[in-house]
């Protein structure tokens, strides 16, 4: 007996462990503007993490997505710090306004409270060094989501090259966006703030430019390119009278170029890239469809093609993913497409993009 209650002990400590490692995390949603909220609203409950709360001043629009979801208004709060006081959140996901991300982190960070924001990690370089700083010296995770993040097709891709598939990258093209925010139906909410250039930081150029070059940066292992040449165009005034709604920015390497084309004007939306090597080409044509040729003579090739399935668990889904770096179950690699230093990089080549784009020539970069 005495044998046995030692043993029963041990056993119950491990289940308690084992138990406090599967608590689901606590998330705080801080704002509903950004219509990829319904991301988070909509999946489908599990063990991983649960909304502590929500933080959304729009009550009419806070009453709309809580019914669309099935979920109690009780969640919502008027502000960050009534969220803290009585949600307790672990992390918060940002779905508000893109210059909104500093301020977030301005009040989670000083808390141990980790935070992930939708694409782009800010509207400039001077509010993503002030976001790294907090983020370093108070120790958080501070990520930030991209819908190809997720692609099974964008990681096989790297995969391919990395495999020498098609020899040494000589170019990759990145397309990426829609037929404009008005004409694919964004609400109101959403439309007040994609489309002015203070809170967005641009039209399509930070719209679906960061896709591109948060891409580029992870397939290129961080490196900076040599300069930066962007045009932008407005080819609907009526629609978008204060930004840009079409953009192409060229990035020089030392062994290759990025060629990105961001649109608010494709007849089709896309999120598709191709990736040239000295044999031949890869293809992602969307999430889940891949092609690759390998060149034959002068203009001949052997395609082959495959449909994929999605990525395992943590890395088919943001807050899954989120939730496993938090709990340091992964380990978050340093130009990883969610982390800090690539999206420091991504903010650093906008910047340049939009100032090339002004000023009608190319920028170089330190």
């Amino acid at each position: 007996m005495k044998l046995f209650i030692p043993l029963l002990v041990c056993i119950c400590l491990l289940t308690t462990t084992a138990m406090a490692q599967t608590k689901p995390l606590r998330i705080g949603v801080i704002g509903l503007t950004h219509t990829h909220v319904h991301w988070i609203l909509g999946r489908p409950a599990d063990g991983n993490v649960v909304i502590a709360g929500i933080v959304e001043t729009n009550l009419d629009l806070a009453k709309r997505y809580t019914q669309q979801h099935g979920l109690s208004m009780d969640l919502v709060y008027a502000s960050m710090d009534e969220l803290i006081e009585k949600a307790k959140p672990e992390a918060v996901a940002a779905f508000g306004t893109i210059y909104e991300h500093l301020e977030i982190v301005e009040k989670f960070a000083p808390l141990g409270i980790h935070v992930m924001v939708e694409k782009p990690l800010a509207v400039s370089m001077d509010h993503a060094n002030k976001m790294a700083l907090l983020a370093r010296k108070h120790g958080i995770q501070l990520l930030t989501n991209y819908e190809t993040t997720w692609y099974p097709t964008v990681y096989a891709a790297y995969e391919l090259l990395k495999s020498d598939r098609i020899g040494s990258m000589s170019q990759l093209i990145i397309r990426d966006g829609h037929k404009g925010p008005l004409k694919i139906g964004v609400n109101k909410e959403f439309l007040e703030w994609l489309t002015d250039p203070v809170q967005n930081g641009g039209g399509a150029i930070t719209d679906f430019g960061c896709y591109g070059v948060n891409i580029a940066t992870w397939m290129l292992n961080g490196e900076k390119p040599l300069s930066v040449v962007a045009v932008t165009q407005q080819l609907q005034k009526e629609n978008n009278p204060k930004v840009d709604d079409e953009c192409t920015i060229i990035l020089t390497y030392k062994n290759t170029k990025a060629t990105i084309q961001a649109s608010w004007n494709w007849p089709i939306g896309r999120k598709d890239l191709e990736l040239y090597g000295k044999n031949g080409v890869i293809y992602a044509d969307n999430r889940n469809d891949l092609r690759v040729r390998i060149a034959e003579g002068y203009d001949g090739f052997q395609e082959s093609k495959k449909k994929l399935t999605e990525r395992p668990s943590p890395y088919n889904d943001p807050f899954t993913f989120f939730a496993a770096v938090i709990r340091k179950e992964i380990t978050l690699l340093p130009y990883d497409l969610s982390s800090l230093e690539n999206n420091l990089i991504v903010i650093e080549i906008l910047d340049a993009a939009r100032l090339s784009a002004k000023k009608g020539k190319a920028v170089l970069l330190k």
